[in-house]
């Protein structure tokens, strides 16, 4: 097998899911047979935005021929990853070079988990909902759109609220009797605004 790693390992992170790898070629007396290529391995050390996972898998990129350079595509925004890499040839791996750390920046996150609207009354719905699954950063707010539909289904002008993150429930009031409406939610983080989910709900008639 060869007998040394690729020196001078450098990462460049591209945005919250794509870094680029480089790495200096290995002398070819130190290959010991045929180069086959360099395989990267890496591995998420850590989600910055969630408790950190007990297992870890790690993902191996095999680049082909000489080629020092790679692109890593499919990283979690928000997170630390460790990476190294070995030469091979037909026997198989060389060492690994010293592992490398990088951090991905934040990225939007993913859609708040649910949204539930409950206890109609008059003039007010409640407002219930989940955070993101995947926060992919330190979520800032949530925003809250929602307008009324009328039995034409047009719709009435949109109203917007800011809600803090740490918010789970909110009691909308001042609404109108007997009236169908439809919210659309998002979550946010510093990078900006995930999926929005969306949902209906109807005011009651009378008491």
């Amino acid at each position: 097998v060869p007998m040394v790693a690729p020196g001078n390992v450098q990462v460049h992170v591209i945005n919250s899911t794509l870094a680029k790898v480089n790495w200096d070629p290995v002398p070819l007396k130190t290959v010991r047979g045929h180069l086959q290529g360099y395989k990267v391995y890496y591995w998420q050390v850590q989600s910055l935005s969630r408790r950190s996972r007990r297992h870890v898998e790690k993902k191996i990129l095999t680049f082909r021929g000489n080629k020092t350079f790679g692109m890593l595509p499919g990283l979690e925004p928000y997170s630390s990853y460790k990476l190294n890499v070995r030469v091979v040839n037909g026997k198989g791996e060389g060492p690994a070079s010293p592992d490398k750390v990088f951090k991905t920046p934040e990225g939007v996150p993913s859609s708040p988990s649910f949204l539930k609207i409950t206890n109609p009354t008059l003039d007010s719905l409640t407002l219930e909902w989940g955070s993101p699954a995947h926060p992919n950063g330190v979520l800032t707010s949530y925003i809250l759109k929602f307008q009324p539909i009328n039995n034409t289904h047009e719709l009435g002008p949109l109203v917007e609220i800011r809600i803090p993150a740490n918010e789970s429930t909110l009691i909308l009031k001042n609404l109108n009797y007997s009236t169908r409406y439809k919210f659309y939610f998002n979550a946010q983080t510093s990078v900006g605004s995930g999926n929005q989910i969306t949902e209906e709900a109807v005011t009651i008639m009378d008491e």
